[in-house]
């Protein structure tokens, strides 16, 4: 850096703990200014929350959304432009439909059933694959961008103004004690940089139509969704009643138990009254004196690498989360969120609340 450049911070810095420490007053921007401000910070923090909250609403569970983050960094890593998508609910609960129903096979009513389901829950699938695609587009993208971009270029230009309004205030102060043209270069460059600044959130905030068109693209994919969807669920639901009328209209099978077989006891000791008496080896007679066999305990162990115990069971609902019982020691691999840890559990890895587990070993900083 140079000398000009070294001296312009000591100026900015000393004029900035003048005002916080010593209470000096800088140089007051317009109402309007402020204004325009105050409205570009509340449009950020709106595009920003709206954003994850998208996020969460085509994907609540916050494990896939986890598993997803990391295979797209894997995928960057290596150099793949398609990411993955999300795992859809209803697709795995089409294929679990699907699998079962083949197992029943065709004469059962309830495994044709489950296969009309089953692909009818596929559908529902690739229609909710379809309202991802069209959302990431049509407005997360966008609202992305802006964060990325405009936003981000705003915020540069608010910066730029601060520094110089803070080198022209202290100029201004030891007014006669540094050159007038320095002084007035200093004046020229803090309304160049309010202007730009200016400029830039004017331009953001009268193209918010821009931000109601991709809200209107979001609404019209959910719309778009929910007629197919409907549609799908019509066609499985009169096929369910179908298969019902027809399963109600067939003459019932009757049962006929196949006939018992007879048995001979042939000729043995009897000496009580008749009856066989059984043979009772001595690895199965119980002993009064005998104690009860005890079920080895869990061996918990060494705790040299971060890990936990398991304060409840903890049964997995979703693909991708690890399911143990109370008592169970789990390694750490990695925190996700505030919420949920990423461990390993006989050679298994998953993820799963935090609020299950005590952390006996915390994951380093």
């Amino acid at each position: 850096m140079s000398v000009a450049g070294l001296k312009k911070q000591f100026y900015k810095a000393s004029q900035l703990v003048s005002e916080k420490v010593g209470g000096a007053e800088g140089t007051k921007l317009d109402d309007d200014f402020k204004e325009m401000e105050k409205k570009v910070d509340v449009t950020s923090k709106a595009v920003v929350e709206v954003l994850a909250r998208t996020i969460e609403y085509l994907q609540p569970n916050p494990a896939s959304r986890a598993k997803l983050s990391m295979l797209n960094t894997v995928s960057k890593i290596r150099g793949q432009v398609k990411n993955p998508g999300y795992p859809q609910s209803e697709g795995l609960l089409g294929e679990c439909m699907i699998r079962h129903g083949k197992e029943l096979g065709g004469e059962s009513n309830f495994g044709d059933a489950l296969l009309d389901a089953g692909e009818s829950m596929k559908c529902l699938a690739e229609v909710k694959d379809s309202l991802d695609i069209e959302v990431k587009q049509n407005f997360i993208d966008p609202l992305q961008n802006l964060c990325d971009k405009d936003l981000k270029e705003i915020q540069h230009h608010l910066k730029k103004l601060e520094g110089r309004r803070l080198d022209f205030d202290y100029k201004k102060k030891r007014q006669g004690k540094i050159p007038d043209e320095e002084l007035r270069q200093a004046l020229e460059k803090f309304e160049e940089s309010k202007e730009v600044a200016e400029t830039s959130m004017q331009n953001l905030l009268e193209t918010d139509i821009e931000q109601v068109s991709q809200l209107s693209a979001l609404v019209d994919a959910q719309l778009e969704y929910h007629r197919q969807a409907v549609q799908i669920l019509d066609e499985l639901a009169s096929k369910l009643k179908r298969r019902m009328r027809e399963a109600s209209s067939r003459p019932k099978r009757e049962y006929k138990p196949k006939p018992r077989e007879s048995f001979d006891l042939g000729e043995s000791e009897q000496s009580n009254g008749g009856f066989p008496t059984p043979k009772i080896s001595a690895s199965s007679s119980f002993r009064s004196s005998d104690k009860p066999i005890r079920t080895p305990s869990r061996s918990m162990p060494p705790l040299d690498q971060p890990s936990c115990k398991a304060l409840y069971d903890f049964e997995p609902e979703n693909d991708g989360e690890l399911g143990f019982h109370e008592g169970d020691i789990i390694t750490l691999t990695n925190q996700i969120d505030e919420n949920w840890y990423e461990g390993m559990l006989h050679g298994q890895s998953g993820f799963f609340p935090l609020s299950y587990v005590e952390v006996l070993v915390p994951l380093p900083q």
